[in-house]
This record gives C-alpha cells, sequence and structure tokens, in this order.
C-alpha cells in the first residue's frame, strides 16, 4: 500500500509531532516548504526492522536497504565536529535532504549541542563507538563491549531522550568480525556496512570525492553511500554531488527504525538482495596503501593548538587501545562537564532503544 505526504510542509509535521517515517514503502516525501523549488529533496523513509535484517550493506554482506533503481542512501560518520558537521547540515537543509549520522560517543559528549542539531533537524542518528578503535573486531571482548555501550550512552545524553536513538552501528573502519556482530546482534543493534564510500578519509581532493561517489553509485545504479561528516572535503564535495545525483535522476531516501507506533515497510525478502549479489563483482574496494579510519596527521603549517591536541590524543591511544579520529583541520577541543557512564547509565540507555535486548554489562 502506498500512502503519500502531501500539501504539508516538514517545519509544519515535525510541531504536529508527526513522523515522515509513517510513510509506508513507495511514499513520497513533500519538499519543505523553505526549501528552493528546484531542491532534491527527500523522495521517500523506509521503515526498517532490525530485527529482520540486522546486517545490511555489500561492502561486507549478502543483503542492503531495498532500495528501488536510482535511489541512494546518504550516511555520515564521526561526527559531530561543529566545524564541518554543522555547515553539512546546512547543505542538507538547502536541498531538503535526509540522512543516517553515526556518531562518536566522545565526539557527542565534546559536542552535545551538534547533536541534538542533527536531530532537531530531522535526521536518523545511530553510534559508531565511544572512540572509534582502529581494529574494532580485534579487540579484547571486555574492551569492544564498552566501546559500544559507552558511545549508545554518550550520544543518548547528549540526545536527553534515549529513545531517540536509532538502534543502528556501524563499525568502525568496517573492521567486522564474528564476535562484534554477536555483540551488536546481543543489544539489538542493526550493523551497518554500505554498498560504496566516497573515500573521503584519504588525502584527496573534493573533486576526487565527488568522482568516487558519483562513479560507484553509477556503477552500482542504487545503494547506500558512505561519507564523513568531519573532512572538510567532504563539506566542499557535498553541494556537488546533491547537485549531480538531482541531474542524473537520483532519489534520497531515508531510514528510520520501526517501533510499536511506526511500523515496519513492507517489502520481500527479494527486495533486500541487490543484483550485483548474483552478478559481477563490483563492489567498491579501498585502495591499497590506505588504512580506512585511520586517523589524519595535521599539516605541517596546521596552528600550534590542532597539533598539540592530534599528539596529546596519538600518546593516550596506547594506554587505551584505541586510536582517535581527528581531521586535520580540527579546532582545539574545549572541556565538557563528565556524563554518568556508568554500568547503570548505560544498562538505561540500552534499555530505551526501541526494539533492543541489553545486556549485563561490567564496569570495565
Amino acid at each position: 500500500m502506498r500512502r503519500t505526504v502531501s500539501g504539508t510542509c516538514t517545519a509544519l509535521l515535525t510541531a504536529l509531532g508527526l513522523s515522515m517515517a509513517t510513510a509506508s514503502f513507495g511514499a513520497t516525501v513533500t519538499q519543505a516548504a523553505e526549501c528552493k523549488a528546484d531542491a532534491l529533496g527527500t523522495s521517500r523513509t523506509i521503515v526498517v526492522d532490525p530485527k529482520e535484517h540486522s546486517r545490511i550493506g555489500t561492502m561486507q554482506y549478502g543483503e542492503t536497504l531495498p532500495l528501488e533503481d536510482h535511489e541512494v542512501v546518504l550516511t555520515f560518520d564521526d561526527g559531530p565536529l561543529p566545524a564541518h558537521t554543522n555547515a553539512v547540515l546546512e547543505t542538507l537543509a538547502a536541498q531538503c535532504v535526509k540522512a543516517t549520522f553515526f556518531l562518536v560517543g566522545r565526539m557527542a559528549k565534546e559536542f552535545p549541542q551538534d547533536v541534538r542539531r542533527i536531530h532537531d533537524a530531522g535526521h536518523t542518528i545511530g553510534t559508531h563507538s565511544e572512540n572509534h578503535p582502529t581494529f574494532f573486531g580485534k579487540l579484547p571482548p571486555e574492551r569492544m563491549s564498552s566501546e559500544i555501550d559507552d558511545g549508545i550512552a554518550h550520544v543518548s545524553a547528549a540526545l536527553a531522550d534515549p529513545s531517540q536513538l536509532a538502534p543502528f552501528f556501524r563499525i568502525p573502519g568496517l573492521r567486522r568480525g564474528d564476535l562484534v556482530e554477536a555483540e551488536l546482534a546481543k543489544r539489538g543493534l542493526m550493523t551497518w556496512s554500505a554498498d560504496f564510500p566516497a573515500d573521503d578519509w584519504r588525502h584527496i581532493s573534493s573533486t576526487q570525492v565527488v568522482n568516487y561517489a558519483l562513479s560507484r553509485l553509477e556503477a552500482k545504479g542504487k545503494g547506500v553511500l558512505l561519507l564523513h561528516d568531519i573532512q572538510a572535503r567532504t563539506q566542499a564535495a557535498l553541494p556537488v554531488i546533491l547537485r549531480e545525483l538531482k541531474t542524473r535522476g537520483y532519489r534520497i531516501v531515508h531510514v528510520v527504525p520501526a517501533t510499536p507506533e511506526r511500523p515496519k515497510t513492507v517489502t520481500v525478502p527479494a527486495q533486500w538482495v541487490p543484483y550485483w549479489i548474483h552478478g559481477p563483482n563490483i563492489a567498491a574496494k579501498t585502495p591499497s596503501g590506505f588504512v580506512f579510519g585511520v586517523a589524519e596527521t595535521p599539516l605541517h603549517d596546521a596552528p600550534r593548538s590542532v597539533r598539540s591536541v592530534w599528539l596529546a590524543r596519538q600518546k593516550m591511544a596506547p594506554r587505551a587501545s584505541v586510536h582517535m579520529l581527528q581531521p586535520s583541520n580540527a579546532p582545539l577541543l574545549g572541556k565538557t562537564a563528565r556524563t554518568d557512564i556508568s554500568a547503570a547509565a548505560r544498562q538505561r540507555s540500552l534499555a530505551r532503544l526501541p526494539g533492543s535486548h541489553p545486556v549485563r554489562v561490567s564496569d570495565g
């Protein structure tokens, strides 16, 4: 069944407390009144049940979201970082586009106001661990659990309402493993990989980011695009990507989790298996010589404050067995109030995730 949301702007829907996500598979979403008449817009919203489809993204898994030809889901990792995340949000708003953000817990703790800004703009918020460890799938079980749970706790605390956090998780660096996937499944979390990246974590130009994103999309015709909202190159590339998507006839799809009040979109299993799984393998490959998710070194002429922060975090990394993400032109991070991420707090955050099954966690 198809239902069309029409004649009502996004701002009014928000004021009435309604959600575009109640639209069923194939429903269209009217552009917000404040957007330009020629904005790309968000064509429809898919409501997913993490319990039924717990792992998506053909870079690693055999399923992806049930997209039609020329449909794209935009995702952003590693934020929030005000210097770039806010510009990304403004670009998305100007084009009436909704996306999914996978936030790092420590970044959410430092910039809670930007977590709320992402939420208030109507985007979906998932998590991306507490500290973004480089080799997530190889962490000791206790460390892995705390990375998952602390990240959820900090993003939940920033939102002030854990029920607004989607049970979506992207493994840092896409470094999957049986143990981490089992831990995520126990918590009722949906593991997101992607169908293609734009390589925007590498030392490349914004033009190259655009070319990677569009060429890989054109090769498949649809899919989940992986970007990073902490990069200046992504900030610069995004307006061009969105403009080209509209010119080439692509449509943006928003994804939200099912809840008791918001039933899942009705689909059939075949819609979750894209044609390329059975055809030639054209999945995007990470170029050799680059490690996905490794922090970039600040430029030699970067401000002393930026280099000092980066060096301090490198010294901390061996003790914590993680490498913090830090973009090359990040501002000096200010002090913030401590957040309660005790075992009890993590349990409360997990318990309020829609459809979650929290597990017992230790103080370690």
